[in-house]
């Protein structure tokens, strides 16, 4: 008997870790384990990239940053299933176990798998691992999804560095931090560096998102800091803002795009920091504040680091649910682990709308811990800098954040 691991989407850092805690789990029980290259692919052509893991590599990669197993966002079709399924690699290696690390679309193309194999006689059990950087699947009781923790800790080590240089130069940095659906990466970055603003999509609660409004917060910001005596500084702006602007705000904006078949602007061919900061740029040479400012891109950098304590420990503790999980004979689920380390079954099911997706874990701006942030370390404009701020602007009311928000 064998299990089969692979990795679909992009890496987080712990995957590693993942992987290598599975391997160890089932080779100590007489299990043979076998690593599949390229996500999905594999499945779908003649010759897989296969790979049996053994003890000795298993723990030469478990605490190592980015994937061994090669990675890949490859999602078959039904044809793919009629033409190119690779049945023989299952009856061959007598795998009874698919197991999948990635997200959410990965997961249920695995319950697709489990369930063709089903329908030609040949049942596996399949147990998911969840993973994304942006801490976006709503797992219970406000638990991580692995990557997050060592993607904020690696992404506030740049962004400090990053404020220092702010501070010796005396000039601004525009960060433009992944989050595709919800902020909770650019949130925890700004929160830990003290950041004087963060723009997520979640901030935007009672208003439209629109180009201005961004500007508006990140130059609020910055008068403020003018009027603390204060010439530089950094903002960080969660990608989220930019895929929620709509395509009229996008023509708006003036940034060349190129657009695919369709008409639609290519999102992903565009540095999001550097729209934002020939923005930003624009607007405070409009209005004639005396500010240089710089962008910065941060994403792809903490993708692939080394993951940090709490990861190699929580990777740790899923890599071997999954083996727990296995051996109560659950299937068609995700591991999940809660703050005791107990380890149970999570459903798609459970986590879909009456729609049948499952929506982002966004930012929750109201709680105690955001409201915190926003009114303790965030600088912007209020009524009572209003004085102040015209040395600067001569309607200070177009830059008071809440005014800007609707709060």
């Amino acid at each position: 008997m064998s299990v089969a691991i692979l990795c679909g989407g992009g890496p987080a850092p712990g995957m590693n870790t993942v992987v290598g805690s599975i391997a160890k789990s089932f080779l100590k029980n007489g299990i043979k384990v076998i690593g599949l290259h390229h996500g999905f692919t594999g499945l779908f052509r003649e010759n897989a990239n296969t790979e049996e893991l053994d003890f000795l590599k298993a723990d030469a990669i478990f605490n190592r940053g980015g994937s061994y197993l090669k990675m890949s966002r490859f999602k078959p079709k039904a044809e793919d299933f009629e033409k190119n399924f690779n049945l023989k690699l299952f009856k061959d290696n007598n795998i009874k176990l698919l197991v999948t690390v990635g997200g959410d679309d990965t997961a249920s193309t695995a319950n697709r798998v489990a369930k063709y194999l089903a329908d030609k006689g040949y049942s596996i059990s399949n147990i998911h691992v969840p993973k994304t950087i942006d801490n976006d699947l709503p797992l219970p009781n406000h638990a991580p999804t692995f990557g997050y923790t060592t993607a904020e800790d690696s992404g506030a080590k740049i962004a400090a560095t990053i404020y220092e240089d702010a501070r010796t130069s005396e000039n601004w940095f525009v960060i433009a931090a992944m989050g595709r659906s919800a902020g909770h990466l650019a949130f925890g970055i700004g929160s830990a560096c003290h950041l004087p603003m963060i723009v997520i999509p979640e901030m935007f609660n009672k208003v439209e998102i629109t180009v201005e409004r961004i500007v508006n917060l990140v130059i609020s910001a910055m008068i403020k800091r003018k009027i603390m005596g204060l010439n530089y500084g950094v903002v960080i702006i969660s990608e989220g803002v930019f895929h929620e602007l709509s395509e009229e705000e996008i023509k708006k904006s003036g940034i060349n795009f190129t657009y695919d078949d369709h008409g639609h602007p290519e999102l992903g061919k565009i540095s999001k920091a550097q729209m934002f900061n020939e923005l930003v740029s624009k607007k405070y040479d409009e209005i004639g504040l005396s500010i240089k400012s710089r962008p910065i891109e941060l994403g792809y950098e903490v993708r692939c680091v080394n993951p940090v304590g709490f990861d190699l420990v929580y990777c740790t503790l899923l890599g071997n649910g999954v083996y727990k999980l296995f051996k109560e004979g659950a299937t068609g689920c995700m591991v999940y682990v809660d703050n005791a380390g107990d380890v149970s079954p999570l459903f798609l099911k459970d986590l879909e709308n009456a729609d049948g997706k499952i929506p982002p874990r966004l930012v929750n701006i109201e709680d105690q811990k955001s409201q915190s942030i926003i009114n303790n370390v965030l600088h912007y404009i209020t009524e009572s800098d209003y004085k102040a701020a015209k040395a600067y602007v001569s309607d200070p009311a177009v830059y008071d954040f809440k005014k800007i928000l609707g709060w």
